[in-house]
């Protein structure tokens, strides 16, 4: 007997139109002998679309408005066997979406709230993962009150770093608000935009002159495996969203020309952080390499990363030998299995 799986894309967060794109190719891929897919997606707005809704929003990969409240019965996912919440970033990927299916009693794919929120959050990312020896950059936190009323504290943090400093918002992803700042008179537009999307902000410095991006796929519940380590190479000053959704602006090298200790301690870093954030079903998870000195860095941990057939996660098990049909698949058996 099939499996009925909802598949739910879009969202609130300011990576809408990617989740649309992602939806896109895991509709196509999930395999009809075995799954019954109804999507739904879910507007700028925080309204579930109608049927033909949600199918003009797929097509045209823009935002749709209307809709119904979010909870309708589609919420409680009544009639479903699994869910695959396929949303990045806030209102989707922060475990609030997966606490909304917990009270339902519905399995769904990936984290739970815990790995879910706790891997949003850059902030509680860092401490997790310090407090079991994962190497990070340094960094420091601000917040939006504190640049409103003491902004010459916030300066003083990052001068502690040097230049240039990252300034991200703490709880976004797909790049969306980063800055490098490379001179003392870009710090503070840098700080007003990631303010005007969060209210913490992390900064952050910068690891050699110019580290490479290496990332590694995870795959599992509580006996996760590691995908081969893939590297992004880019022409662009840093890996900022329009290099990273803008076609032929970055390249993917899989498996990443690294020395085997170094794509080895990638790998066992990567599983190490999976565990500590309390992750299940996937997660990719990003380093910076520091090839003069050997060091690695973990930058993010990313729990519902993109899922287009041409980005990084799938591409990365495609290297171990899984199709992206069979990922898919077997990312919703992870989820019954969880339950």
């Amino acid at each position: 007997m099939k499996k009925r799986i909802l598949l739910l894309a879009g969202g609130q967060s300011g990576e809408h139109e990617v989740s649309l794109m992602s939806a896109r190719s895991v509709l196509a891929a999930l395999p009809r002998d075995r799954f019954d897919v109804t999507p739904v997606v879910i507007s700028p707005q925080g309204r579930w679309l109608p049927p033909t809704d949600t199918q003009r929003a797929l097509e045209t990969g823009q935002a749709v408005r209307g809709g119904d409240l979010v909870l309708h019965r589609a919420a409680s996912a009544e009639g479903y066997d699994a869910v695959f919440p396929l949303l990045h970033g806030p209102m989707g990927e922060d475990g609030t979406i997966q606490g909304l299916l917990t009270l339902a009693g519905i399995p769904f794919v990936g984290s739970g709230v815990l790995g879910s929120a706790v891997g949003m959050d850059k902030v509680m990312t860092k401490q997790v993962l310090a407090s079991v020896g994962v190497p990070q950059v340094a960094w420091r936190l601000a917040v939006r009150r504190e640049w409103q009323d003491r902004p010459e504290e916030v300066r003083a943090r990052a001068a502690e770093l040097g230049l240039p400093v990252f300034v991200k918002p703490a709880n976004l992803g797909s790049s969306v608000g980063i800055s490098k700042v490379s001179r003392p008179e870009e710090l503070d537009a840098a700080l007003d935009l990631a303010f005007s999307l969060d209210r913490r902000v992390i900064l952050e410095a910068m690891t050699g002159h110019k580290p490479r991006e290496v990332e590694v796929g995870i795959l599992g519940n509580d006996a996760p495996i590691a995908s081969p380590v893939g590297e992004l190479r880019f022409d662009a000053d840093f890996y900022d969203y329009e290099t990273k959704y803008t076609e032929g602006r970055a390249t993917m090298h899989i498996p990443a020309p690294l020395p085997a200790e170094v794509a080895e301690r990638v790998r066992t870093l990567a599983l190490t952080a999976f565990r500590a954030l309390d992750c299940a079903g996937l997660a990719r998870v990003d380093f910076f390499y520091v090839e003069e000195t050997g060091d690695l860095f973990l930058n993010e941990l990313n729990t519902m990363p993109g899922f287009t057939t041409t980005s990084m996660y799938p591409k990365l098990f495609e290297a171990a030998g899984l199709s992206y049909s069979d990922l898919v698949t077997r990312l919703v058996d992870l989820a019954l299995e969880k339950r």
